[in-house]
This record gives structure tokens, C-alpha cells and sequence, in this order.
């Protein structure tokens, strides 16, 4: 690997601006931050915070299996909520995929998200 390799997936969304969906760096995979869109339609998935969830991590999932990774791998994760209100219905969908070990993590509440998103969601994961 060299120093710097950019990851792609067409089974996630392809990026809406000027980055690309991870960066694999020193034995670090750097996933951009997901937002709820269908990779299929390239819209926002319908439904409550949990639905979005389920897709942001969905979005993920499918970007660390394009490097034969898995959740297990993920070190630090940042979540950004438009409400915290919605953090506990978040954290539930959460939990669900990150049992066992679970990654270092911050949660912020942010001002507006693109696309209207709830809930977008980033990772750093190890190989």
C-alpha cells in the first residue's frame, strides 16, 4: 500500500462534493462521513432516526467490506445529530452493530446536515 490509497464503492452513495468515501493511510481506514441516502437512488432514505441510522451504518458497512473490514475494526466514530433528542434512538440502532468491543466515540449536535439528513456518522478503522 502506498502512503495514500483512495477507496471507492459503488455499493455506498458516491460522494456529493470534493472527497472520496475513505482514504486508507498507515494502516488506518478514514471513512468520510455517511448521511442516509439510498446508494441506489441518491436520495434520503424515508423514515424516523432509526431508519436513517440504519442506513448510515449500512453506508459504512459496505465501504469497510470494500477493504475486508468489518465493524470490529472501527477504532473512533463521530456522530453528528441535528437533535440530540434523537440520541437515544440513534444509540440503540448503534449498539446493535458495534456489540462487543465497542470504539471510542463523540456525539455532537450540529446546526443542519446536507440533504436535510438527521444523523450523519464518520469512522476511522485499523486494518
Amino acid at each position: 500500500m502506498s502512503d495514500k490509497e483512495i477507496v471507492t464503492t459503488d455499493r455506498a452513495p458516491a460522494a456529493i462534493g470534493p472527497y472520496s468515501q475513505a482514504v486508507a493511510a498507515r494502516g488506518l481506514l478514514f471513512l468520510s462521513g455517511q448521511i442516509p441516502l439510498d446508494p441506489a437512488t441518491g436520495q434520503l432514505v424515508a423514515g424516523d432516526i432509526r431508519a436513517q441510522t440504519e442506513q448510515v451504518l449500512h453506508n459504512l458497512q459496505t465501504i469497510l467490506e470494500a477493504e475486508k473490514l468489518g465493524f470490529g475494526h472501527v477504532v473512533k466514530a463521530t456522530v453528528f445529530l441535528v437533535d440530540l433528542a434523537d440520541f437515544a434512538a440513534m444509540n440503540e440502532v448503534y449498539a446493535r452493530r458495534f456489540a462487543g468491543d465497542f470504539p471510542a466515540r463523540s456525539a455532537v449536535q450540529v446546526a443542519a446536515l446536507p440533504r436535510g439528513a438527521r444523523v450523519e456518522i464518520e469512522v476511522i478503522a485499523h486494518y
